[in-house]
């Protein structure tokens, strides 16, 4: 059987949030990875755009977990993370040059499945061995304004095409755009190519030993001139797996990108809180 990475990520895909005490709560997307530890033992890794949690002031998070019923139906289960400690320092790690974040979490053991493997995220040469480019489509998944595609809580699914040119080196390039409407809520939430049914002129092929990549996530929509132009801003999946890699040794290499800001990139989360 293929494997649907589409499906796969809407499982390992949850909200984050936390209500602001004025009827308003700050709202992203993250995404959840299996990473190994030193010790042989499984990490679970919650992945999140940096400013999704700096945006929110208080110690703990909710992270909108779904429990599957046995009559085949869900219910949506949020329960808190701490991200600060009591003196209100940062449990997480983020990157020192991009907008990306890890923390390690205890996720309900059902959850904890539904985690991805560090494998899926794409590597510097992915777009270049995967023949990449502009013009190719690439799905995201998030909770756009806080909303969810139902009750149970799971992300909205959508997609767009690859609006710059070129991808690589993620070193000179460490983000790209893609082309499709981007609200707060977005943020964090993965952008990914599956090849569970990918269609080649009018015949639809599958590829059982490549079902696709975690391309990266969205971290900022484009504006100008307070208009949205309805264009994501997608950091590289390279700069995540460094970021998991800082959480075990601080030391570790990470790429310190060239900071050229996209013109009129703006984040797409927590500055702009979701009415309840």
């Amino acid at each position: 059987m293929v494997m649907d990475l589409a499906v796969e990520l809407i499982h390992a895909t949850v909200q984050l949030e936390q209500p602001l005490g004025d009827g308003t709560r700050t709202v992203g997307t993250g995404f959840l990875i299996s990473t190994a530890n030193p010790d042989g033992t499984t990490r679970t890794v919650l992945i999140t755009a940096n400013h999704v949690l700096q945006k929110m002031p208080g110690q703990n998070a909710r992270i909108g977990y779904r429990i599957s019923n046995a009559d085949g139906s869900w219910s949506y289960s949020p329960q808190q993370v701490k991200i600060r400690d009591n003196d209100g320092h940062e449990l997480w790690t983020h990157h020192p040059s991009r907008d990306v974040a890890a923390i390690s979490i205890k996720a309900p053991a059902e959850f904890a499945k539904a985690a991805l493997p560090e494998r899926y995220l794409a590597a510097d040469d992915t777009f270049d061995t995967n023949h990449v480019n502009a013009g190719d489509e690439m799905m995201a998944l998030g909770f756009p304004r806080g909303l969810s595609a139902n009750a149970a809580g799971f992300p909205i699914l959508r997609s767009g095409r690859v609006a710059s040119y070129p991808l690589g080196p993620a070193k000179v390039y460490p983000t790209f755009l893609l082309d499709f409407s981007v609200f707060p809520g977005n943020s964090g939430g993965p952008v990914f190519i599956s090849r569970a049914s990918k269609t080649q002129g009018m015949t639809q092929v599958s590829n059982e030993e490549d079902p696709g990549f975690i391309a990266g996530l969205l971290t900022q929509q484009v504006e100008l001139n307070s208009e949205r132009l309805e264009i994501g801003i997608v950091t590289h999946a390279k700069f995540v797996r460094e970021t998991i890699a800082l959480m075990q040794n601080p030391l570790a290499t990470a790429t310190v990108a060239d900071a050229t800001p996209v013109v009129g990139g703006r984040t797409a989360s927590a500055e702009e809180a979701a009415r309840n």
